[in-house]
């Protein structure tokens, strides 16, 4: 990476972080992008340049999530989409939500009709993505929506677990279990049609 691209970076970033701290400490609807880029010291132009909504700020990482299952689909099937779950889970992937922190997170999420909304639609595109990269299914659209239902249940149940304040390491024992029950389930019956 030159220099110009790790200075994007880096101002990227420290976008990102600031308006997580500001959103965590009062709230997404109580914080504008004005008062991020102020933070930050760039103008709200350059902030608009990083990141074209104020949902993108909170959401910064939305594109590697909404590409994720169908990414797992075309490295290794359908079947990739759990070993790419579980991978993840072993990793503590930060898009899982599967820190301390997460609490906080959640309660943002949960005080922002706007952040539901794009958490929703952030799902949708993903589920998208995914029936585009069932290539080779005869039902592709039918087939994401049961692999990528799978997959919100999943992250419902490791954000159900963090709220009730379980410590990550038991809810990564329990989701991980859960998670070789469910896709032998769903992917069995995908594999028989």
């Amino acid at each position: 990476m030159g220099l110009r691209e790790e200075k994007k970076a880096a101002t990227r970033a420290a976008l990102s972080d600031i308006a997580t701290g500001l959103f965590a400490e009062r709230g997404f609807d109580a914080v504008t992008v004005a008062e991020v880029a102020a933070a930050a010291r760039v103008s709200v132009n350059t902030a608009f340049n990083y990141f074209p909504t104020k949902e993108d700020l909170f959401f910064d990482r939305q594109d590697a999530v909404v590409d994720r299952l169908a990414a797992a689909v075309r490295t290794g099937g359908i079947e990739g989409v759990r070993d790419a779950f579980l991978a993840e889970l072993r990793r503590d992937e930060p898009t899982l939500a599967l820190s301390d922190r997460a609490t906080r997170f959640w309660a943002v999420v949960d005080g922002s009709p706007a952040l539901q909304a794009r958490l929703r639609h952030i799902g949708e595109l993903a589920e998208q993505a995914l029936a585009e990269a069932l290539v080779d299914d005869p039902m592709p659209r039918i087939t994401a929506a049961v692999l990528a239902g799978v997959d919100r249940a999943l992250h419902d149940e490791i954000r159900r677990r963090t709220l009730a304040g379980e410590p990550p390491a038991d809810i990564r024992s329990a989701v991980g279990d859960l998670t070789e029950r469910a896709y032998d389930r769903v992917l069995d019956g995908l594999r028989t049609r």
